[in-house]
């Protein structure tokens, strides 16, 4: 999918220089909750819990369990590394990458706040975590969405994704062999 503009593709190239991802630690913790709970619901930035509605404090603790579970990064015992996209040095979400069954391959999911959304830096962290994929040895890396989730679509296709929809999800293949295409 080509860029619709070059005024478009010049804003994308200059989010480009502001966004950065950092392993979650327990430095970038707590303002990734922040932003989660202020700006995204429970069940959309982490796996369902028995807990209260809403932000509880059971919630929110099952939250630092959930991130501090993936500290050892692909090799620790989730496979997965968690990473913090920051936009300006301040935290707007997070993006992961999780070992697959299959060698060489990784699975992603990402989320921003409400505040982050249709700014151009969903694509900008995902092309980062390919590049981190590429760098720990990866060849492929997948994502799952549904075909009403327009916004994670966009930024498959942007990334060079193959999309396929299946049962009503859409699967995405990213293979790291090619060149995604540029900003």
């Amino acid at each position: 999918m080509g860029w619709t503009s070059a005024d478009e593709a010049g804003r994308l190239r200059h989010v480009a220089g502001a966004v950065r991802l950092e392993p979650v630690d327990e430095q970038n913790l707590e303002p990734l909750l922040s932003v989660a709970a202020a700006e995204a619901e429970p069940d959309d930035v982490m796996p369902p819990v028995e807990a209260p509605a809403g932000w509880s404090l059971a919630r929110r603790e099952a939250f630092r369990e959930f991130h501090r579970a993936s500290f050892g990064g692909l090799d620790g015992p989730t496979g997965s590394q968690m990473y913090a996209i920051l936009v300006g040095g301040e935290v707007v979400g997070m993006i992961r990458m999780t070992r697959c069954d299959e060698p060489g391959t990784v699975e992603t999911g990402m989320w921003l706040g409400r505040s982050a959304r249709g700014q151009g830096i969903g694509p900008v962290a995902l092309r980062e975590l390919l590049n981190a994929a590429a760098r720990a040895g990866m060849r492929a890396v997948m994502a799952e969405t549904t075909p009403d989730n327009i916004g994670a679509v966009s930024v498959l296709e942007k990334c060079g994704a193959k999309l396929r929809e299946n049962d009503g999800r859409v699967h995405a293949e990213i293979c790291l062999d090619s060149t995604p295409p540029a900003f």
